[in-house]
């Protein structure tokens, strides 16, 4: 099994609390709300701690799919949270799953900088994923924390 790994940061000027609360603990229902692609999230197995799997549907080139979500660890005190991605459209076939360890601290003028560190384990000895994949995957990472960031600022009552 191979590993491929990288590291990125994204800056916002929403509180750390606050994005860390949109992200983890209201995510299944606050997501549908700010980003129109996202259909549901249902609970297959566990109860919303690690361990617990998620099947996120979401609605891609008019086409219902969907994602499992593993969720690996939470670390509320520190604002972190692990989860791996183990089945469905966003794997490609060659990996077994992929893992984004993230945490968010602060930031700038009350703000905040979300790490994230991706870990693409692949199968036998495959070859890593494609550049074009990582840019993909990097796209969409991207696309989620600016929907939740741009739904926490036009909602400035969430809390």
């Amino acid at each position: 099994m191979g590993v491929f790994t990288f590291e990125e940061e994204n800056t916002s000027p929403v509180a750390p609390a606050t994005f860390y609360k949109a992200l983890v603990k209201d995510a299944d229902n606050l997501i549908p709300k700010a980003v129109g692609s996202f259909k549901s999230v249902e609970i297959l197995e566990g109860n919303g701690g690690p361990g617990t799997i998620k099947k996120i549907s979401f609605l891609e080139d008019g086409e219902t799919k969907f994602v499992l979500h593993k969720i690996e660890a939470i670390d509320e005190a520190n604002l972190g949270y692990s989860y791996s991605i183990v089945g469905g459209v966003a794997l490609p076939d060659i990996v077994e799953k992929i893992t984004f360890d993230s945490k968010l601290v602060a930031g700038p003028n009350g703000g905040s900088i979300g790490k994230v560190t991706v870990k693409f384990q692949t199968k036998g000895d495959n070859a890593l994923p494609s550049e074009e994949e990582l840019k993909i995957g990097k796209a969409k990472g991207d696309s989620l924390f600016k929907a939740i960031e741009s739904y926490l600022l036009a909602n400035p009552d969430y809390n």
